[in-house]
């Protein structure tokens, strides 16, 4: 599995580049070291607000590309360091953001160098300038050499997780996801008025997905794009747009979106017209969700509650509930470069019994003729085709409904034998691939 040297990152040029890669090396210390989600991480770090623009952009390519790129990058570090590196977080990822520019963006080689060895003098490592100085001096003189010969798939994925997606899908399959994992998500948008999606294709010079959805090439600050303040539209990738879609005509119709936060879905429902209840747990993610609502101008159609989906009950049977379970989010990998980093195989045992806790509870809370469409961001059959077939053969009165060619407009390349959709992040892939996404649709006889 060797492969060619990858594309260099193009990194937009740095107004204070010390500043910019001190708050990389804090971030990365907090994903890496601490285990903090990188979203949250970003949200929370003051030095990032405190940047320029295009320091902030620096920052956030820094950080993804050393997360998403760290096996091969540490294989890299091995293989400069004569003896052993030694046991020090910080200074092990001084020299990864070294690596990173040296190998992965198009940073000059003596910039790169000059920079780390310096963040390495400012982290009180005076003793460590020569060794830092070293490393990444050998690393420019044969780093490319050794990149040539990696194995990208298997250093940059952890074997737990890569040994799960062969069991699931075969070596080639779990190898091609594996590969599109180490690629940079665009920038997907939904547009709340499907009769200006011309206006905002052209505004934005987007692609349109055949489901529907908006794809334009990531840069710059949301925020900053038009129409975002005016809530005619959301950021929400191609694949979490669909399960929505599944629902059918739901004008005026009662629709319970259970774990809803961040409310993608839910902003989807109610501008199709449906009155929306929007469950989750998480107060936190709730508060973004209200913000959401109320920038779009959808707030007479959402009623948010806090409140577990495990356990919540109504008074009248239900005639439509989406449930997108949480899971291990392995899925968007290319948008989210933590996650390998950041899951383990605990994690996926833990969060399959809390997807079958929700799953049977929302089943129990389905009217007859009812819709119950589930998904999850997971690529483990564990959390999506697994959780299906347990409900089927535990509940005579559930019935799949299979999704359709029909349905998803020319995107059939997910459809499974039995009518559910496995999306796999290299889909679509001349448009830049998906998330990975499991989506289930389900009725019940009596």
């Amino acid at each position: 599995m060797t492969q060619a040297p990858p594309q260099t990152e193009t990194t937009p040029p740095p107004q204070d580049g010390m500043a910019a890669r001190a708050c990389a090396l804090e971030i990365l210390d907090q994903v890496i070291t601490r285990k903090q989600a990188l979203d949250h991480t970003l949200e929370q770090t003051r030095s990032l607000k405190s940047l320029e623009p295009r320091d902030r952009a620096l920052v956030r390519m820094l950080v993804a590309t050393t997360l998403r790129r760290l096996g091969q990058i540490d294989a890299l570090i091995e293989k400069a360091v004569e003896k052993a590196v030694p046991e020090n977080p910080a200074l092990r990822n001084i020299l990864r953001l070294g690596v990173t520019q040296i190998i992965f963006m198009d940073i000059p080689d003596h910039a790169a160098v000059d920079t780390t060895v310096t963040l390495a003098e400012r982290g009180s490592m005076e003793k460590q300038k020569a060794f830092v100085n070293g490393v990444l001096r050998t690393i420019t003189r044969t780093g490319r050499e050794w990149l040539s010969l990696q194995d990208e798939v298997r250093l940059n994925t952890p074997e737990w997780l890569l040994k799960l997606w062969i069991d699931d899908y075969g070596l080639r399959t779990a190898a091609d996801i594996a590969k599109a994992n180490l690629s940079e998500a665009p920038l997907d948008i939904t547009i709340k008025d499907p009769e200006s999606v011309n206006f905002w294709a052209s505004n934005f010079k987007a692609t349109q997905m055949t489901t529907g959805t908006l794809r334009k090439i990531s840069g710059g600050a949301v925020q900053d794009l038009p129409g975002f303040e005016g809530g005619h539209w959301w950021v929400q990738d191609a694949s979490a747009a669909i399960p929505a879609r599944l629902m059918g005509d739901i004008k005026d119709q009662h629709v319970v979106d259970l774990c809803a936060a961040p409310g993608g879905k839910t902003l989807q429902l109610a501008s199709r017209g449906a009155f929306v209840t929007a469950i989750d747990r998480s107060t936190a993610r709730l508060k973004r969700l209200q913000q959401n609502i109320e920038r779009t101008g959808l707030q007479k159609r959402v009623n948010i509650l806090a409140a577990d989906a495990a356990t919540w009950k109504t008074a009248d049977p239900l005639p439509y509930i989406l449930l997108d379970a949480p899971c291990s989010a392995t899925g968007t990998i290319r948008r989210h470069p933590d996650v390998p980093h950041l899951k383990t195989p605990q994690d996926i045992t833990h969060l399959s019994r809390v997807q079958s806790e929700i799953l049977a509870h929302a089943f129990e809370l389905l009217m007859p003729g009812g819709i119950l469409i589930y998904c999850t961001c997971s690529l483990q059959k564990t959390e999506g085709e697994i959780q299906i077939e347990n409900l089927l053969q535990s509940r005579p009165n559930a019935q799949r409904l299979p999704i359709t060619k029909e349905e998803l407009g020319g995107f059939d390349e997910a459809l499974t034998e039995d009518g559910d959709l496995r999306i796999l992040p290299f889909h679509q892939a001349a448009l830049g691939g998906m998330d990975g996404f499991y989506i289930a649709r389900l009725t019940k006889t009596a």
